[in-house]
């Protein structure tokens, strides 16, 4: 049920895992297509408008709770790669601990500023309640989030990507389902897809749940094992705290852009809210490549195989390039087509609007690479265990974002907000490539001539260093 990334092809190892796990994400970004094509053309570009006025405010909370797990996950990776079961196990079960507790709190904090949040981003307010009644159930459903990106987390760790592709498909058609019965049967409206989405995350989390528990005898604990233990979580929240911090800093940048957007008038939310879930569907294999780049990375840490970090990291850029290449040119043929998936054309402002999509999704597109290079360096520095690094590139976009946000759209209008997200991840690599190499070279450094001295997944294994 497990697979060694730390013997054989990069090339071959990355892509064959990264493949199931693409699917994996496909699915999930269904949801989010699902639900903005049923709002879209069910209930019309003012819901739509309304589901993507939150979309940044979303990213900057969910994007959180997805970076804390993958973060948790990385130390499982790297004791998998040394072959130590009981440290792996035991970080596993305190990854769960830390998730309820990060659970409860953020839910609790988001449903109580939900509202303060929307006002603060200057959402139009022929579009505020219902935006709020799709953001106040998302958050309901952190939870649900939790349990399941955790447990992906951890079976990817353990080189299975396939697993959580199953029951993600699963959950997709239960969406699909759910939409149309709460929309249209339950008249329940923006809220009713919200709730959809999180139902389904919830049984995809059960599921592998379940799994896990018949299938993967690697992870039966022993009442030691399950235990609380600090320095264990000390060690998960120096990795899990900052990719969730690196995620929700760069949703800053997202926040003030969407603000600014916002005060353009809805027309513009609702072609913002079709072209980024296009987008978010086109960069799916970027996503796939970061995660694999994590357990690839974390695993030949752990067994101290870092002859193999550098070609990984060159193999993933190349798939990463050819993919890039592709997609634009897709997109600069089927653009427009993209967009009418959630616009309605009997609308008075749809020319208008599939023009506004059409423009936000080219332009996104044509710098595809710098987006490729952002997720798998990214994440390779992470999966190494230089995490902290993931805040700076952050700060970096969030800045990129920000500027663009608060200076070129009040001056240059919606252009300017479509290269705000290019020009962030032109910034977060500038950063992130040298990086890279350096967070190589200092591993090297601290372990030139024995193998058997594994990384305890700190940035700075201290203890090691100080030895030598």
């Amino acid at each position: 049920m497990t697979k060694d990334l730390t013997n054989g092809s990069p090339m071959r190892l990355i892509l064959g895992f990264a493949l199931p796990t693409l699917f994996g994400m496909l699915f999930q970004q269904l949801y989010n297509m699902v639900d903005a094509m049923i709002v879209g053309k069910l209930l019309g570009s003012a819901a739509l408008a309304a589901v993507g006025s939150t979309g940044s405010v979303n990213f900057f909370v969910i994007g959180f709770c997805m970076g804390v797990c993958n973060g948790f996950a990385i130390p499982v990776a790297q004791r998998m790669g040394a072959n130590e079961p009981s440290k792996m196990r035991r970080y596993a079960a305190n990854a769960a601990w830390l998730s309820v507790l990060f659970a409860v709190a953020l839910t609790a904090a988001t449903g109580l500023l939900c509202r303060r949040i929307l006002t603060a981003m200057r959402t139009p307010a022929d579009i505020f309640d219902n935006a709020y009644a799709y953001i106040f159930v998302i958050f309901m459903g952190i939870p649900a989030t939790f349990l399941y990106n955790l447990l992906a987390g951890i079976i990817r760790s353990l080189g299975d990507s396939k697993t959580p592709v199953y029951f993600l498909a699963l959950s997709s058609v239960l969406n699909i389902a759910l939409d149309f019965a709460l929309i249209l049967g339950f008249q329940a409206g923006v809220a009713g897809a919200a709730a959809a989405t999180v139902a389904s995350q919830a049984v995809s989390g059960i599921a592998c749940l379940v799994y896990m528990m018949k299938k993967y005898p690697i992870l039966r604990m022993t009442r030691e094992e399950r235990r609380l233990d600090l320095h264990s979580c000390g060690v998960l929240c120096v990795m899990g705290i900052p990719m969730g911090l690196q995620y929700s800093i760069t949703a800053i940048g997202s926040i003030v852009l969407q603000s600014s957007v916002n005060a353009l008038g809805s027309l513009y939310v609702a072609a913002v809210a079709a072209g980024t879930k296009v987008f978010q569907l086109l960069a799916c294999p970027f996503d796939a490549m970061g995660a694999t780049m994590a357990t690839y990375c974390g695993q030949n840490v752990g067994a101290c195989r870092l002859d193999r970090l550098s070609k990984g990291i060159r193999s993933c850029a190349l798939l990463g390039l050819g993919y890039s290449a592709a997609a634009m040119c897709a997109m600069l043929r089927f653009a427009p087509q993209c967009a009418m998936l959630f616009l309605d054309p009997r609308e008075a402002d749809a020319a208008v609007l599939v023009e506004l999509t059409t423009r936000y999704i080219v332009i996104g597109t044509a710098f595809f690479f710098p987006l490729a290079l952002v997720n798998i360096v990214r994440f390779s520095i992470q999966g190494m265990g230089f995490s902290p690094f993931a805040i700076l590139a952050g700060v970096l976009e969030m800045a990129a974002r920000t500027g663009v946000g608060m200076v070129l759209v009040p001056m240059f209008g919606y252009t300017a907000a479509c290269f705000a997200s290019p020009a962030a991840w032109v910034c977060a690599d500038l950063f992130l490539v040298p990086a890279s190499a350096a967070c190589i070279a200092r591993l090297r450094r601290l372990y030139p001539n024995q193998p058997e001295e594994l990384p305890e997944t700190r940035p700075v294994p201290l203890r090691a260093g100080a030895q030598r």
